[in-house]
């Protein structure tokens, strides 16, 4: 059964590019909807119930944010994802606080939408429960640039460790704000400016290097690989890594055996040619060729 998504944007070619994106990448996935404005979405959500919601921040008459707190009077499960042209602190404090997935900043990056989007519909599809309300973190202020190059360098390695040490898990961006004791808006913006890509589409090329590397051991099935690195459901991991490499994972293993033979070929021509060459010093090594 396809997955109902609703995007509620009120500026029409940016609405006509979001669909189109998301009937580019996603259209075997989705039933898609579309409103122009925040009461048109409140009326098809009333109408469809969609599991996934798009919304604009800025929207004239009832703002997404608002929408968003309507969702949420009658649904607790519902995916919920900002896009907007506004990189405000008190927005993306506000988008956590109505448990929305993502807040995706415009111009937004392609893949990082995409991502995003899919991880939304696996996280509905399965119904995975609702993580429990948890003691509020402090807010931290966003500190100023200047003492930011090693600030900076040591958040990273947090982060880094943290994603090293969990990336075959079912984590989510909450799930490691919550480890390293920030709030969620936070998070979500200190990540953002650490990374410059949101925490889906890192976790998933993080996956898909670790991926790669399996995948030179043969005696490894893709299933078992993809299972290995955090991806439970093994057509969800080839969708992955062929929008991230451009093959599946069948076809990037046996392109990566073709270059090893070719490889091997090359480096056993080279010693051949070596020991014939009466002129090359290292031919006097070899007393049989």
């Amino acid at each position: 059964m396809k997955c109902k998504l609703l995007v509620a944007e009120d500026e029409l070619i940016e609405r006509k590019v979001l669909c189109k994106t998301l009937q580019k990448y996603l259209g075997d996935l989705i039933v898609l909807y579309e409103a122009r404005n925040g009461r048109e979405a409140l009326e098809l959500f009333a109408r469809e119930a969609p599991q996934v919601v798009i919304l604009d921040i800025e929207m004239p008459g009832c703002t997404g944010l608002e929408v968003a707190r309507k969702i949420r009077e009658t649904d607790k499960n519902c995916a919920i994802l900002f896009l907007t042209g506004f990189d405000k602190f008190d927005y993306a404090r506000q988008a956590i606080s109505v448990r929305a997935m993502e807040y995706l900043l415009k111009p937004y990056n392609e893949q990082e939408l995409v991502f995003a989007v899919e991880e939304a519909i696996r996280q509905v599809s399965v119904q995975l429960p609702a993580r429990p309300l948890q003691a509020p973190v402090p807010e931290e202020p966003v500190r100023p640039e200047e003492d930011g190059d090693m600030r900076t360098a040591i958040i990273r390695a947090e982060i880094g460790s943290f994603i090293d040490a969990h990336y075959r898990e079912d984590i989510s961006m909450q799930d490691a704000a919550a480890a390293l004791r920030y709030s969620d808006a936070y998070f979500c913006k200190l990540f953002k400016q650490c990374f410059k890509v949101n925490f889906s589409a890192y976790l998933n090329e993080y996956r898909v290097n670790r991926a790669r590397q399996l995948m030179l051991d043969p005696r490894l099935n893709m299933k078992d690989i993809g299972a290995a690195v955090g991806y439970s459901d093994a057509n969800y991991f080839t969708r992955v890594f062929k929008r991230l490499t451009g093959q599946t994972p069948s076809e990037y293993r046996m392109a990566a055996a073709e270059k090893a033979v070719q490889k091997l070929y090359l480096d056993t021509t080279k010693i051949k040619s070596c020991c014939v060459s009466q002129n090359n010093p290292v031919s006097q090594k070899f007393t049989v060729c």
